[in-house]
């Protein structure tokens, strides 16, 4: 059976958009890897950063689980390895006893704000320069 070739190249597209994010995602690894950090804990990080500018400090798991590429039992598990290290803290929705927050440590902020260079880095050597918007 032939090929559609519109498939073929939609297929090699696809390809190449998983083969740059493996490659990305490796790089990530390899920096932050020295301290403690893999790209995914980086990436839980960084969103609680920015998460939790607005909302006083908390964010609930379920936010952070539809924005990383994680199922939620790893995404789960890895917050509970940043817990352990003392970069997060994880606590029980009042309203709703079901909902569970995580917050940003001092370390935890810290630790991000030192590696945010090497992870930002990584990103333009492996994807290029920024366009200009």
């Amino acid at each position: 059976m032939a090929v559609n070739t519109a498939d073929s190249r939609l297929e090699a597209r696809w390809r190449d958009i998983l083969s740059v994010h493996a490659r990305t995602m490796c790089e990530i690894d390899r920096v932050l890897h020295p301290h403690g950090l893999g790209a995914s804990d980086f990436e839980v990080l960084d969103l609680l950063v920015a998460e939790t500018r607005d909302e006083g400090g908390q964010c609930r798991v379920q936010n952070l689980a539809g924005r990383v590429h994680l199922s939620q039992s790893a995404l789960s598990r890895l917050i509970g390895r940043l817990e352990k290290d003392g970069l997060v803290e994880r606590s029980v929705c009042a309203e709703d006893r079901r909902g569970v927050y995580v917050t940003l440590t001092g370390r935890g902020r810290a630790l991000h704000a030192e590696v945010l260079p090497l992870q930002r880095a990584a990103l333009a050597r492996m994807l290029g320069p920024a366009e200009e918007e």
